[in-house]
């Protein structure tokens, strides 16, 4: 195979600004090699997630655990099994899957698996494993439950949220704004009943130092799927947003009492700004509309993700390079602006953002 560095000028853009990179396949082949057990147990999660079918279940156990290397038993589960693949790895199938065309998923692929920002995020000194929004893109949680779970690295790291809950939520909806105030979307993916269990986890961890959770309703469209395709951080006192979301804007501000130890939640009438001034002790904020002040770029740009911005560090954002109003008013705001080509990422609905999680940052 080429180079990475050749393969994701994205990750060598990361490389080149001081930020270490780790990949997903990578972290949890180590995952799975900790033991046998943990090998067998993570086919066999997969396989039961893959399919109802109790001989594609068989045939596909009998092929994963015919693969000897760890990596490429991930990236294998990543990227879809066909008919093919085990009849040339297997002596023999069962008649009704020998029959099948070549090209048949046994096991289907997990195309949207690049917004890795999605199925687990990083919160204050913790993270949430996610119960995905659908069925299809819940499949791709397994990697970080045993990441989490299993991994000399990360098995320690204390959790806000599992995958076994009854509601769902997502990590694009998931903004650390300061240690003591997280951001958290009500939207088309995360609901809710589930952002008041994720308080409750939060609040009662006493090593925990997040104080609020500051949670908006955003509009149920694809086009506005997560809370951070409509505002992200970009400084410390300077947010880009989506003009169409401000004008009746629900905002929810939810805290812990002290003394009765009950999770509070009241809507507050007061504007963004204010919210945000009040919680990250700031004196003023800027919010950074996305394609200004030209409704038709903003509404272009906004489809194209221009709010996606990636923070990398106070003030120095990774964007998409067609987005080309909003970055040049990013700019004239004194952020540093690094632009990568998104050519066929944008349609896949993400942008810079989506496409990481970070895992430690400094202070």
């Amino acid at each position: 195979r080429p180079p990475r560095s050749t393969l994701f000028p994205y990750t060598t853009l990361f490389r080149s600004n001081g930020v270490e990179v780790v990949y997903l396949e990578d972290l949890a082949a180590e995952a799975i090699s900790v033991s046998d057990k943990v090998r067998g147990s993570f086919i066999d999660q997969f396989v039961n997630e893959a399919s109802e079918d109790k001989d594609v279940r068989d045939v596909l156990s009998k092929y994963l655990n015919g693969i000897k290397d760890s990596k490429e038993l991930i990236l294998k589960t990543m990227e879809g099994i066909r008919v093919k693949d085990v009849a040339e790895s297997l002596d023999s199938l069962p008649e009704e899957i020998a029959s099948l065309k070549d090209d048949t998923l046994l096991a289907d692929p997990m195309p949207n698996l690049y917004f890795t920002r999605d199925n687990f995020a990083s919160v204050g000194n913790g993270v949430t494993i996610n119960k995905m929004f659908s069925e299809t893109r819940n499949r791709e949680v397994i990697y970080a439950q045993f990441i989490f779970t299993y991994h000399p690295d990360y098995k320690n790291t204390k959790r806000y949220y599992s995958r076994d809950e009854k509601y769902h939520i997502e990590g694009g909806d998931i903004l650390n704004l300061n240690s003591e105030t997280i951001a958290v979307g009500i939207s088309q993916r995360t609901e809710k009943e589930a952002i008041e269990k994720f308080a409750q986890n939060v609040f009662s961890d006493p090593e925990s130092e997040i104080k609020n959770i500051v949670a908006f309703y955003i509009p149920h469209n694809r086009a506005m799927m997560h809370l951070d395709t409509v505002f992200t951080q970009v400084d410390k006192d300077k947010f880009t947003i989506h003009p169409e979301i401000r004008d009746g804007l629900k905002i929810f501000e939810i805290s812990k009492d002290d003394k009765s130890d009950k999770i509070l939640a009241k809507e507050s009438f007061d504007s963004l700004e204010n919210v945000l001034k009040k919680h990250l002790k700031l004196d003023n904020v800027t919010l950074i509309p996305c394609g200004g002040d030209d409704l038709i770029a903003g509404q272009r740009e906004q489809w194209n993700d221009g709010s996606n911005t990636l923070c990398i560090a106070p003030g120095v954002v990774v964007v998409y390079n067609r987005n080309e109003v909003t970055n040049e008013i990013l700019r004239k705001h004194g952020i540093k602006v690094l632009e990568i080509s998104s050519s066929e990422l944008s349609r896949g609905r993400g942008g810079p953002r989506c496409m990481s999680m970070p895992l430690l940052r400094e202070n």
